[in-house]
């Protein structure tokens, strides 16, 4: 078993990742918020991935807050770095508790987030840094100009952004900003960023989705996916909806998270999953 077979993705032409990731926001504790409740079943999570052939992480500061990072650092720096493996972080949300986000988008702050991330994730440089949301009590700009010192003073490699819309990712490009990677919410029942994903797709931007595995009432008995699911034995509807999104476009990157070994496995099973172009449609269309 391994992810080789979802082909890989060159985020901003020059940082190459295998596009099926692992997204590592479950490995904290209840509401996003505090230690995970085993602890040593998230750093065999992380280490199994890896074997897996996961080379593209994602977390963020605010996944604990700074838990997910730790756990990062723990199972995976192996003294100089992290390998082949891209390590993607975000930053600009704050924590008060379970469930809570608040955004915080003052470039001071946002220059605290970076320097915090590189000390926690034991790097010199942050591969991928995103802008977790855009603040809208702090001027874009300012936002933007942030990052664009990060970037210039070697603080971050790329960077990326979080839940925006095709006006924001061009503002960002117009302030200077090379946008390598956009997170938005995307899956088989919610497709309310498809008009972000084709301007990713036309400038070559990766597109992460989060939620990928949500399939609404498509997973339902008698919906589209239960013929497809059946079709392919052995296969459940998580993993139909991350072939899906595989198939939707060579620019998306999934990353689904979990905190259990056996849940990672099946996931990243999903690479090896041959959809037919006719599934493909009538999942596309349901």
């Amino acid at each position: 078993m391994t992810v080789v077979n979802a082909g890989k993705f060159n985020l901003a032409g020059e940082l190459p990742v295998t596009r099926l990731g692992f997204g590592a926001m479950r490995i904290t504790g209840p509401g996003i918020w505090g230690p995970p409740a085993d602890h040593d079943e998230a750093i065999a999570v992380l280490r199994r991935a890896v074997e897996l052939g996961v080379d593209f992480i994602d977390t963020a500061d605010a996944y604990g807050p700074y838990v997910s990072e730790d756990l990062i650092f723990e199972a995976l720096h192996d003294g100089s770095g992290y390998g082949e493996v891209t390590i993607a972080t975000k930053g600009a949300h704050t924590r008060q508790g379970p469930f809570q986000w608040v955004q915080v988008g003052r470039p001071e702050y946002l220059r605290q987030c970076v320097q915090m991330s590189l000390r926690r994730l034991g790097l010199e440089q942050i591969p991928l840094w995103q802008l977790h949301r855009i603040d809208p009590k702090v001027p874009r700009e300012e936002q933007f100009g942030a990052m664009k010192e990060f970037v210039d003073e070697g603080l971050v490699r790329l960077v990326g952004l979080s839940q925006v819309s095709v006006e924001e990712i061009q503002a960002a490009q117009a302030a200077g900003l090379t946008i390598a990677s956009v997170q938005n919410r995307y899956n088989l029942a919610d497709h309310s960023s498809e008009d972000v994903l084709d301007f990713c797709e036309a400038e070559g931007i990766g597109f992460i989705p989060w939620a990928p595995m949500d399939a609404g009432k498509l997973a339902q008995p008698g919906g589209a996916m239960d013929d497809i699911v059946r079709a392919h034995r052995g296969a459940t509807p998580s993993q139909v909806a991350l072939a899906w999104l595989l198939r939707r476009s060579p620019v998306m990157l999934p990353i689904p998270g979990t905190g259990k070994v056996a849940h990672l496995e099946a996931n990243c099973a999903a690479a090896d999953l041959d959809l037919t172009d006719d599934e493909v449609r009538t999942l596309t269309t349901a």
